[in-house]
């Protein structure tokens, strides 16, 4: 964050400065007191539960120097109306003071998003300071907030970009223009608040829509719905993914005995031979989508694929963990939707190992569909693990459907109450050798499963 006194922000945002306003903020803006380091600057919002103006003195005592808030506080506070319109509006003009000499890459899609910007930081951090998205905090705050984090010797900003609502990535684009434009997929993720798969391939093209002049799109080539975006920019267009026309071509993949993929890149020009450190072949797709973003920032191929080849993702994405008696845990407890959900279970099937064991929670905002949606992940789980454990209510046609394709009602699917009727069954059921996948919606608090068993 470019260094700002109280008043210099005040006439930024529009608000009034209750304190003193020579105060200078030097450090970056959170939203978690705790998290606040010195010099930084602490944004308060007053919800229907939590009033984070009441959190001020803990920040201050992490270190943060002053406020942003809809009230005064026992800091020095800068006042505002709307602290979120705020934020966005103080994001927005500290990147325009150093806008000419960075680059911003935008990642959306409706699975693999914080994978691939995982992956594109790593590529762009080999060529110049890189801030990126932590996390999957990818909403109208999470982008503001890393926004903030840059500063005039950044030279890549990498965003990831959701959305729940049509406009959404619009109105982030609208802080700063990306110059890459990375879309993944059009999946079902949020299928119950967009309607349609139509309605999130429109909100996935805003992304397209908002590119800065001359911008690059990056589209995935397998997915019609993707490659149509084409006709949403005059800019140039790179794609990637395993079909004969991609401009970056995944070829021969193939997985080790801990599903991690090898394969090689190509394009018209170059190839390179990529081995990921990471679970799982869907992965080889989000590292040619980086790839691609790569060379349209003008890496190499070579510096790519070498960038890759260390790349580390986010907590909780497909994670291994050795368990102290004997079974591999993946723990993709994150968050899930149907896709991803196939995908960790083609993971956890391409692991070397013993059984099989499927833990699933539900998947959240599907809407109309979350019954078949489960049920259908059931029986796609029955041909992938030897054993298919649902958990919640909501997640019971996981269970129902695994039965129905296995032929029968034994042992190979069953359906428990709750996170702790889990964690009992697993610690009576798991072996040695024995491998299993955690993963549901975040909402569904799996991971508590996964840290219960590693300790």
């Amino acid at each position: 964050m470019i260094p700002l006194s109280l008043g210099e922000l005040a006439a930024v945002i529009g608000g009034t400065v209750k304190g003193d306003a020579a105060i200078t903020v030097t450090a970056p803006a959170v939203l978690d007191g705790r998290q606040a380091e010195p010099g930084g600057l602490f944004v308060a919002f007053a919800g229907e539960h939590v009033d984070g103006h009441d959190f001020a003195e803990q920040a201050g005592r992490a270190g943060a120097v002053a406020v942003l808030g809809s009230r005064p506080t026992d800091l020095p506070t800068v006042v505002v109306e709307d602290a979120q319109a705020a934020l966005q509006t103080l994001a927005a003009h500290v990147v325009r003071q150093f806008r000419d000499g960075l680059t911003v890459a935008g990642v959306t899609g409706s699975q693999g998003k914080t994978s691939t910007k995982d992956l594109l930081t790593a590529v762009l951090a080999s060529a110049g300071p890189t801030i990126a998205t932590i996390g999957s905090r990818n909403n109208e705050l999470g982008v503001p907030l890393t926004m903030l984090r840059a500063d005039p010797a950044t030279r890549f900003l990498v965003l990831e970009m959701g959305a729940r609502h049509i406009g959404q990535i619009a109105d982030l684009t609208g802080l700063v223009a990306p110059d890459l434009a990375v879309v993944l997929n059009v999946g079902r993720a949020h299928l119950g608040k967009f309607g349609s798969r139509g309605g999130i391939a429109k909100a996935k093209g805003e992304l397209v829509q908002g590119l800065a002049p001359g911008g690059t799109a990056i589209l995935n080539a397998d997915d019609p719905r993707v490659v149509a975006m084409r006709a949403l920019t005059d800019g140039p267009v790179l794609t990637f993914g395993l079909a004969e026309h991609a401009d970056v071509r995944v070829i021969d993949p193939t997985l080790d005995r801990l599903a991690r993929p090898t394969f090689e890149l190509r394009t018209a020009r170059a190839s390179a031979r990529v081995t990921l450190p990471l679970l799982g072949a869907h992965q080889a797709l989000n590292a040619a989508a980086a790839a691609a973003a790569g060379l349209a920032a003008g890496l190499s191929l070579d510096q790519a694929a070498a960038a890759l080849a260390d790349a580390k993702l986010s907590k909780w994405r497909l994670e291994l963990h050795e368990l102290a008696g004997g079974a591999t845990m993946i723990n993709d407890s994150y968050n899930a939707h149907p896709e991803s959900v196939l995908a960790g279970l083609d993971a956890l099937a391409a692991v070397e190992g013993g059984r099989r064991i499927a833990v699933l929670g539900a998947m959240l905002e599907l809407g109309d569909e979350s019954d078949a949606e489960h049920r259908s992940v059931g029986e796609y789980a029955a041909d992938r693990a030897d054993v298919v454990v649902a958990v919640g209510e909501l997640a019971r046609p996981i269970a129902d459907g695994a039965r129905a394709a296995a032929g029968d009602a034994g042992e190979r699917a069953v359906a428990l109450a709750d996170n702790d009727a889990a964690v009992d069954w697993l610690r009576r059921n798991l072996g040695a050798g024995d491998v299993v996948l955690i993963k549901a919606s975040r909402g569904a608090n799996l991971d508590e499963v996964a840290a219960a068993l590693v300790s």
